[in-house]
């Protein structure tokens, strides 16, 4: 199984440890985690999992070798930019996403329009035209129920 883990390159201290601790605990129930390899969210699921003794491969925007995160196992370098994020959804199983940003939002459409479960942690909140919230996500309680979430969806 892989599930990709998303989130925005500038997050806060409950975001990075809650990525952290999501890629710890997808890496020992032994799923492959894939993440876009940069900072934020990203450096913080590939450090969780890489300490878990896990299999992390970041999928970049871009060919510059000197922007990976610590901790990951191998990287594509796609040179697509924010283009790359279809191809990290359509990788998945499974999609967790851990805070907001205008990327992370834009794999949540991808995902969701490749009926690719999404599993969300603190992020958005989807609305249809007359306001009312969409089933988009399923939401999680924390990381450990994220990570339950996934494995069951995906």
């Amino acid at each position: 199984m892989q599930v990709s883990v998303c989130g925005p390159r500038e997050s806060s201290a409950v975001e990075a440890e809650h990525a952290r601790q999501v890629g710890r605990l997808l890496a020992e129930a032994g799923v492959i985690v894939l993440c876009g390899g940069g900072t934020g969210v990203m450096a913080a699921v590939a450090e969780g999992a890489s300490s878990a003794g896990g299999l992390v491969i970041g999928v970049r925007p871009d060919t510059d070798r000197d922007a990976v995160c610590a901790g990951l196992s191998a990287v594509l370098f796609t040179g697509m930019g924010e283009a790359r994020n279809a191809i990290l959804v359509a990788s998945a199983d499974a999609v967790i996403i851990i805070g907001g940003s205008w990327g992370t939002l834009s794999e949540l459409a991808l995902a969701r329009s490749r009926d690719i479960p999404v599993i969300s942690l603190g992020t958005w909140q989807i609305l249809d035209a007359d306001g009312t919230p969409l089933a988009a996500t399923i939401s999680a309680t924390d990381p450990a129920d994220a990570v339950t979430r996934a494995l069951i969806q995906g």
